[in-house]
């Protein structure tokens, strides 16, 4: 099985959810900006948890990009001795897009999310039960903080990216309106307003 490389941009995503990395064999490493000098509790609990396969790649200096430099000058290392390795940048940020595109043209498996939730090892299954989805696509959205879908269509979407088959409208949309059933969520003139729970309160 090759090995799987999370490489988190904490500078520009701050994951609420990288517990849930604990149960698979990846390789987790989270950059460091130089002007990060604190890190919020969740994130040490969750690192403290994931034991040795996790650590913090600390950036000495400072500047525009000099974080995504390092993402990549990781990867390519990391490449260079694990060419079967699968590597997940977790970042907002589109301009690893082209590097991306470019390291794919030289057989190189790389992607890139916004969530840990969106790597396709922990994507679940539309054969799941509606809550289980439902369980999931919670998970995502309260990892995302303050970056949540603000409309229908933009929610449907990300629900997609969460679920490994594909489904289809009226799917999505059994889903929107099991999350409303929930309370989860209130649409009004296709916004979408979040009443979700505590990651803490909820039951595994």
């Amino acid at each position: 099985m090759p090995t799987n490389y999370v490489l988190i941009d904490f500078e520009n995503v701050q994951p609420k959810n990288l517990e849930i990395l604990a149960a698979h064999p990846f390789k987790i490493l989270v950059f460091i900006g130089a002007n990060q000098t604190r890190l919020p509790r969740h994130v040490v609990v969750a690192m403290q948890t994931l034991g040795d396969k996790a650590e913090y790649v600390e950036i000495e200096g400072s500047g525009p990009n000099a974080l995504d430099f390092h993402i990549a000058y990781y990867i390519g290392e990391l490449a260079a001795k694990d060419p079967q390795a699968q590597f997940h940048v977790i970042s907002r940020d589109k301009g690893f897009d082209p590097l991306i595109r470019h390291l794919k043209a030289r057989k190189i498996r790389v992607l890139r999310a916004i969530d840990v939730a969106e790597i396709p090892e922990l994507r679940i299954s539309a054969k799941s039960s509606d809550a289980d989805m439902v369980d999931a696509i919670v998970d995502n959205l309260i990892g995302r903080g303050q970056s949540r879908p603000r409309k229908v269509k933009t929610l449907q979407n990300t629900i997609s990216h969460l679920i490994k088959e594909d489904l289809d409208d009226k799917a999505l949309e059994a889903l929107v309106d099991e999350m409303k059933k929930r309370k989860l969520i209130t649409v009004k003139n296709g916004n979408v307003s979040y009443k979700l729970p505590n990651r803490a309160k909820r039951k595994r």
